[in-house]
């Protein structure tokens, strides 16, 4: 009897170990299918200057992000290259806009589920909005990437809008970038910097002169970033009126050699390709 109930034991326990390692199994294959898709849209992104690499990029990594949607670095890296497509390659105007709402969306979620930010955020007191400035004002280093993608996608949807709602989301886009200047302040080549350069250009009542001082910052301290030059010509410059300078600055980009910063090939390609066209569309922008 004892022995047929070992043996009815022995047989219940490899069922049930069976059935374990079933439901084990797909969540394993789950996991290195993400980690495919990760593998190969970081592969694409790093021959971004190529349209349908970019393409890809935004497609393998769209596919992880759905899957895994609290992963910090993967939300940030899905912002920038909608950014990047929106900027650089779309040219329909709603599209361009849809590509940076949904960059916003993504990057601000990375903000507020990141378990260093949402503690703070959490015993912030006031109502919504004061919560998300005062959190955002005491945001850890650990998000700088999340803020200032979100604030970048944010502020190239708003260039096209009218004042007044660039004026309604001024307060939170300048905490955010404040915050970043006192954690990192070269981030991505200054790129807080070359946003205030650029966002003061687009605000009612800001001397330009606070625009000119921010970028000269960061072209002093990254002038092999083509970006920061490309901003300065199409934000500073034209709103100045300085045709001259517009014209020179963009010129000396299309001039530069790539193959001397490796590294920045693919971002500086962009941009002298956007330097191009500012080029193109100078006597419109200075009638």
């Amino acid at each position: 009897m004892k022995q047929k109930f070992f043996i009815l034991l022995l047989i219940l326990a490899s069922f049930f170990s069976l059935d374990c390692a079933a439901t084990k199994a797909p969540t394993v294959a789950s996991q290195q299918n993400i980690d495919f898709l990760i593998e190969k849209g970081k592969s694409s992104w790093e021959q971004r200057s190529d349209s349908n690499a970019l393409k890809n990029a935004e497609h393998f990594i769209g596919l992880a992000y759905e899957k895994r949607p609290n992963d910090f670095e993967l939300a940030v890296l899905y912002g920038r290259i909608l950014y990047t497509k929106g900027l650089f390659v779309e040219k329909n105007e709603k599209i361009q806009n849809a590509l940076f709402v949904q960059g916003v969306r993504i990057c601000k979620n990375s903000v507020l589920n990141h378990p260093e930010f949402a503690p703070i955020y959490q015993r912030s007191q006031g109502d919504s909005a004061f919560k998300m400035l005062s959190a955002l004002a005491e945001a850890p280093k650990s998000v700088v990437p999340g803020m200032f993608w979100w604030a970048t996608n944010l502020a190239r949807y708003l260039n096209t809008k009218p004042a007044l709602e660039r004026m309604n989301y001024r307060e939170l886009i300048e905490v955010m970038m404040h915050r970043i200047i006192s954690l990192e302040p070269g981030y991505h080549y200054s790129g807080p910097y070359r946003f205030f350069g650029s966002m003061y250009t687009r605000i009612p009542g800001v001397e330009l002169s606070q625009s000119e001082t921010y970028f000269k910052q960061a072209m002093a301290a990254h002038p092999e970033y083509l970006g920061n030059a490309v901003h300065m010509a199409e934000f500073y410059h034209q709103k100045a009126g300085n045709r001259e300078q517009f014209h020179s600055m963009l010129k000396s980009v299309l001039e530069t050699d790539l193959i001397r910063h490796p590294e920045l090939m693919a971002e500086n390609l962009f941009y002298q390709n956007r330097a191009k066209m500012l080029l193109e569309r100078e006597p419109s922008l200075f009638e």
